[in-house]
């Protein structure tokens, strides 16, 4: 017969050890929340910032690897042009010596002392013997031609095989500038989400508030640089308002370098797309002081940033993610230096 014992009832000590034991949970809960509150809109704002900082810096070398994809485009659309009629011409070539064999198999079978011997009109055939000899020259030269034909489309083959592992690389680096914008940009939604919808539209508020205070900017009596300076900077004044997008040179929207990149375009003077380009477009001006209006001016250590100088220590640019193009001082960013165009 089976004995049925009453179930063992769990120890004062046991109980009193996971009691203190949830105890100390609890309140270890309540330290790390402690210790971590919720970042305040201020901090949220920086962190956000910084983030937009590294995607512009990130938007930059996309533009880069963009600009550079389009020059290895139009490269390699030359050079295979340049085979494709070198080809043409080798064809040609080729045939042109093919007749000139042919004829040559026809009549050459015979010795020479023997068709001389067999002519019933010697000066006829010494005629035709210089002629033909004329034209064996002309093979040879035919022969040479075609030879160097051969080395050059080699070579122009190789050059474009270059090329076109060049343009694979720089689709790859573009992709990943790409991804990584997007990240950043990503991330800094995320924060932006952890907003309350109040603190959301302060920082809004904030922004619409930049924008508006662009429109009332005093640029004191600003002196243009030069004619195309002033043409540049009347055509980056056009765009205020303007969104920024990375990646976008105009004309509804810009980056910082697609804004100056553009309206020096519309001046008739061609610069590089990037900023780190731009920064040796024209001449180094270091002191603010000597800055003058349409001259641009860069910002960071990496040069990740330009804008036009305005005058009256303004500078008109695209910001940043959620801003339009707008004057805003010099002083709110790391001046670098200026290049006069």
């Amino acid at each position: 017969m089976a004995s049925h014992r009453r179930p063992k009832q769990p120890s004062r000590t046991r109980v009193t050890v996971l009691t203190a034991t949830a105890a100390a949970a609890v309140a270890l809960t309540a330290q790390t929340a402690q210790a971590d509150p919720k970042p305040s809109k201020s901090e949220v704002k920086a962190k956000v910032d910084k983030l937009y900082e590294e995607a512009e810096h990130a938007t930059e070398k996309y533009n880069g690897a963009k600009e550079k994809q389009e020059k290895l485009d139009e490269q390699i659309d030359a050079l295979q042009d340049k085979v494709a009629r070198g080809q043409e011409e080798l064809n040609a070539l080729r045939g042109s010596l093919g007749s000139v064999a042919s004829a040559q198999y026809r009549t050459g079978g015979i010795d020479p002392s023997v068709q001389l011997f067999l002519s019933g009109d010697p000066d006829t055939y010494l005629d035709k013997a210089s002629a033909l000899d004329q034209l064996g020259a002309k093979q040879t030269e035919a022969i040479q031609e075609i030879q160097a034909k051969q080395r050059t489309l080699a070579q122009q083959r190789q050059e474009a095989q270059g090329k076109l592992k060049d343009l694979a690389d720089t689709r790859k680096e573009l992709g990943a500038k790409k991804k990584e914008v997007q990240g950043k940009l990503a991330e800094a939604q995320k924060l932006l989400n952890t907003l309350t919808a109040a603190e959301r539209a302060a920082l809004a508020a904030d922004e619409s508030r930049a924008n508006r205070a662009s429109s009332r900017a005093d640029l004191g009596n600003a002196v243009p640089a030069s004619q195309r300076a002033a043409a540049a900077f009347s055509a980056a004044q056009s765009k205020i308002g303007s969104p920024y997008v990375y990646g976008a040179s105009g004309p509804s929207s810009f980056d910082c370098s697609g804004l100056t990149s553009w309206a020096y375009a519309q001046a008739g003077v061609s610069i590089p797309r990037t900023s780190q380009a731009q920064a040796s477009a024209g001449t180094r001006i270091s002191s603010q002081s000597q800055l003058q209006q349409g001259d641009l001016v860069f910002f960071y250590g990496d040069l990740h940033h330009v804008g036009f100088y305005a005058g009256n220590g303004q500078v008109l640019h695209a910001p940043k993610p959620g801003a339009s193009v707008r004057y805003e001082s010099i002083n709110n960013m790391p001046y670098m230096f200026g290049v006069r165009v």
